[in-house]
Formats: structure tokens, sequence, C-alpha cells
């Protein structure tokens, strides 16, 4: 009898694993459209953005006819040229810089060339910021920079998160006492921005006390030995570092106070307690495990969000970050460097929300990827 009803069982299951798989892949299918879909409109509005509806263009050819121009005018092989020869000459200098620089063709055509080279990683050359080793290749320019942002984003962030949920857990335990009305009172002062903090730790630390360094990233000259290298990099983080957690030190603790005190007055969180479970037992068990999705989603966007940099507070700290270079490309005009910077991040972005969606199904059984809960 159980071998016949084992045999009867057996399409069943093999029908139910085969509709799973398919229900995931049609899903993950249609996610993955959405989301390139929405890369796609996110770069082509970044780049119309940053080249301000062709205004940038204006600009650009109004400094390249200035340019040339003098430097025509200034050259001494020039002057015993007629006046109609030397306009002839600038005219066909801005001419020919101009067509190096992609300008002779129409707007469009050169938004959609961005956009088609953006989308497979193509970054191409900046207009005219230059990488440490003189190279105008976008991706030496953001490789370059790129470990100075993940120290100094990493450090701050990660510290954040895991001291907050710490805090916070330990605030959510003792509602209602000196430390926890302090944090209540405190949150408000996230409303400063990090680089507002950092010029008063500045002022304090570095101009009166003389005891921290303005800015920058290492001494100047850079230590030859490794480890007092790696402590002049120590001692440059402290001030950065610290306007970016003092920030947002509060709130944060303030927000998963908050978050992790709902699901403490929730009804099982009562039963169990009443059961007589440990307090910590209760805390894994019936805290943390239902708020792990939103936690997860929080460490993913914080992961990502190390790539986008502290754009002013770079530049108050003179910290050689992707921050500072993105300030810095907006203010020269350099549309290759903006749009390499968003269209990594874009895609890091997609990548994790659709990865979020099977992780959500790991921790929560709830959860059923492409299904209606």
């Amino acid at each position: 009898m159980t071998t016949v009803t084992e045999a009867q069982n057996q399409p069943i299951i093999k029908k139910n694993t085969t509709s799973t798989v398919m229900r995931v892949v049609q899903y993950s299918a249609i996610r993955l459209i959405t989301l390139f879909v929405t890369i796609v409109i996110g770069i082509y509005l970044t780049i119309m953005i940053a080249n301000m509806g062709g205004y940038v263009d204006e600009i650009m050819r109004s400094e390249i006819r200035e340019r040339v121009t003098m430097q025509v005018v200034m050259n001494p092989a020039n002057k015993t040229l007629a006046p109609d020869a030397r306009n002839k000459l600038v005219l066909d200098e801005i001419a020919q810089e101009e067509k190096r620089m992609g300008l002779d063709q129409p707007m469009a055509l050169r938004t959609f060339r961005y956009l088609s080279n953006a989308l497979v990683l193509d970054l191409g050359r900046a207009i005219n910021m230059t990488s440490d080793s003189g190279s105008k290749t976008v991706r030496l320019i953001i490789l370059e920079r790129l470990p100075s942002t993940l120290l100094l984003m990493g450090t701050s962030n990660l510290f954040l998160f895991f001291f907050g949920i710490f805090f916070a857990l330990t605030l959510s335990r003792n509602y209602g006492s000196f430390w926890d009305k302090l944090v209540v009172a405190l949150s408000p002062t996230s409303a400063v921005p990090p680089w507002f903090y950092g010029i008063f730790l500045i002022l304090i630390f570095a101009a009166v006390l003389k005891v921290l360094p303005f800015g920058g990233m290492v001494d100047a000259p850079p230590p030859t030995n490794r480890f007092e290298y790696s402590l002049s990099v120590l001692k440059h983080l402290i001030l950065p570092g610290s306007s970016l957690v003092l920030a947002a030190f509060f709130l944060s603790i303030f927000n998963w106070r908050t978050f992790f005190l709902i699901y403490s007055s929730e009804d099982y969180v009562d039963m169990a307690k009443a059961k007589g479970l440990a307090a910590r037992d209760i805390e894994r068990s019936y805290i943390l495990r239902p708020t792990l999705p939103t936690i997860i989603t929080n460490f993913a966007l914080l992961l990502i969000g190390l790539w986008t940099g502290a754009i002013i507070t770079e530049t108050v700290f003179l910290w050689p970050g992707l921050g500072r270079t993105i300030f810095r490309a907006i203010g020269l005009y350099d549309t290759p460097v903006i749009v390499g910077t968003t269209i990594i991040y874009a895609y890091l972005l997609a990548i994790t929300v659709f990865l979020l969606d099977f992780v959500y199904a790991l921790v929560d059984p709830r959860v059923k990827i492409g299904g209606n809960n």
C-alpha cells in the first residue's frame, strides 16, 4: 500500500517542482527586463541632466572658440598672416577641436552613443579630467578613487550599521530609561549634514588643538614605511569618518530602536514571555528573525551606497575619493565621468534588488518567489 501511494505521489511532486521552477524562471525574466528598462531610463535622464539639455555643448563650444582664438593670436608664427588667413586658421582649428570632442554631431546622436556605450560598460574617455597617471580613461579615473571612498564610507557606515543595531537592541530592552530618552532627544541632531560637522571638527581639532590634520588622505610627503603610512592614513581618516558618524548616529539608533520596539509588542512575543522563554531566546527568535529581511535590505543598500561616496564631505576634507571626483566632474561638465559613476551604481543597485528577492525567500519561509505573498 505504501509503495502504491508513493508511486501515485511522484507525478504530483514532479509537477509541483516543475511548476515552481517555471514560476521562478518567469519571475526572474520579467524582473530582469523591468530592471534593465529602469536602468536605461535612469542613465538616459542622467545624460540629459549632465548635459543640461544641450547647454553644456554651448559652453564647451564657447570655451573652444576662446581657447583656439587665443592660441592662434598669441602664436608668433601667425603674426605675419593676413587677417583672412588668420580667421580661416582659427575656424579650421575650432572645427577640428569640435570634431575631436564629438561636438560636430547632433546632440541626440551623441546622447544615444553615450547611452549604448554606458550600458556595455564602455565608459570612454573624460573630457577635462585625468587620473593621477595622466590618463583620460574614465575607468582608470574611477578605479584610482574607489579605494579611498571604500575606506572612508566603509569604515563609517559599517560602524553606524552594526553599532546602531547593537545600541538599538539595548535601548529596546530598556524602554523609557535615561539613555533611551537621551537618544530620542539627540536624534534631531542628524538633520545637520556631515560636512557641517566636519567644519566644526576641523576648527576644533585641526585649527585650535592642532592634533589632527586639516584634510587630505596622507601626510606630505607620504611616509615610505608601510606601518607609518597606515598610521598617517588612519590619522587623516578620523575627522571625515567622525563627521559622517555624528551626522547619522543618533537617528540610526532611534530608527532601529523604534523598529525593534514595534516587533517587541507583537502578540507572539507576549506569548513567548508567558511561556517563560529566556529574554535572549525571545530576542533572537521572535524579534531579530522576523526583522532579518529588513536588516539584510539595509545592509545591502549600505554596501552599494559606498560607491557614491560623500560628495561635499570629501570635498571639505580634500579626501581623494569618488565623491570629490563627481563634484569636480560636475564643475568641469565632464559628462563621461558623471555617466560612468552613475551606470556602475545603477547596475549595482539593480543586481542587489534582484538578488534580495531570492534572499528574502531563503530567510523567510512565508515569501515565495513569483507568488502572491
